[in-house]
């Protein structure tokens, strides 16, 4: 067999490639066309090659869709087991599992039938039942409808995770958050209900991001602070020419969550100005929370609201708190 290199310096996979470029493909695939687990590494470490799901790539220039995260799926579910949790999650909405850009998230496949395990090295599984309506199939592969894993994912996973697939779920627009408050009772008795109950009347489809739900989550546990309005716009003659994440509008104060992936020097550089543009032009104090200020050991986003409006009451002539002594 003849073992395929890329180029130095190769811009994109084209006609040389062994396999098609149109389509996913999964891991043997690549070894049997001549791409060794190195070469196939190499390939996603320099962009050439995404990584879907765990087990399955396609050429990076191949545009994302929903049909073809479904045909990537149909690789290596079987029709009999139903895709749940994070895996349909990232089918309807492109969110994944927290981690998912720095390995390959795990599949959360269930097969329909409660005495039926699945084992197959790629997944985290077992048997979980479905009711009518729970489930949309899309090119052979069975799913949970976009309600349904929401539900699932508020009801077994953490919170702060939690909160971000339900906003995304909730974008995508095939329910609204009446209906999702709603669908909450019939999960009455089962595993995480409680949490599911108190997160679904939080949930909000204008996030643009978890990790800007898991910030919208933080502020409003802290019930003293005014709640935050999402995706606040800045309008000038008409036309919006910013938009703040977070933000108490007759405060004139906002916090917005600057991920990992936003700190390069340029990124760094451009929002320097358009937060000092915010302050200068248009009297708005808004303040990024980084990853390290929203979660793990040196979280203190907390500290950081409950200084933020205080400043800003202060900045507006109100005193520093409504129960404040005159």
């Amino acid at each position: 067999m003849t073992i395929w290199t890329p180029r130095q310096g190769q811009p994109f996979l084209d006609a040389s490639f062994p396999l098609p470029l149109d389509r996913p493909f999964t891991r043997q695939h690549a070894l049997a066309s001549g791409i060794t687990p190195w070469v196939l590494r190499h390939l996603v470490d320099v962009g050439l090659v995404r990584r879907l799901v765990r087990g399955v790539y396609v050429a990076a220039q191949v545009v994302d869709s929903v049909p073809m995260r479904a045909r990537a799926l149909s690789l290596v579910v079987p029709r009999t087991a139903v895709v749940t949790d994070w895996t349909a999650c990232w089918f309807w909405t492109g969110i994944d599992a927290p981690g998912a850009h720095e390995r390959a998230p795990e599949l959360y496949v269930f097969h329909r039938n409660p005495h039926t395990r699945l084992h197959n090295g790629l997944s985290i599984g077992g048997a979980r039942s479905f009711s009518p309506g729970d489930l949309v199939v899309v090119e052979g592969v069975s799913l949970t409808s976009p309600l349904r894993t929401a539900c699932d994912i508020g009801r077994l996973f953490h919170r702060d995770r939690a909160i971000g697939a339900i906003d995304a779920l909730l974008r995508h627009g095939t329910f609204d958050l009446d209906h999702l408050v709603l669908e909450v009772e019939r999960f009455k008795g089962m595993r995480g209900v409680r949490q599911l109950r108190a997160l679904a009347p939080l949930a909000d489809a204008r996030a643009e991001s978890p990790g800007e739900s898991t910030l919208r989550l933080r502020w409003l546990d802290e019930y003293t602070l005014p709640a935050p309005t999402p995706q606040v716009p800045i309008i000038v003659d008409g036309v919006e020419v910013y938009r703040i994440d977070l933000g108490v509008p007759e405060l004139r104060y906002g916090c917005e969550y600057d991920g990992a992936l936003h700190h390069g020097p340029g990124q760094k550089a451009k929002d320097r100005a358009r937060l000092k543009d915010l302050f200068e032009r248009f009297g708005w104090d808004v303040e990024p929370a980084r990853r390290r200020n929203v979660f793990g050991p040196t979280r203190d986003v907390e500290e950081m609201l409950h200084d933020g409006v205080r400043r800003n009451r202060l900045r507006a002539g109100l005193r520093a708190w409504p129960y404040d002594a005159a």
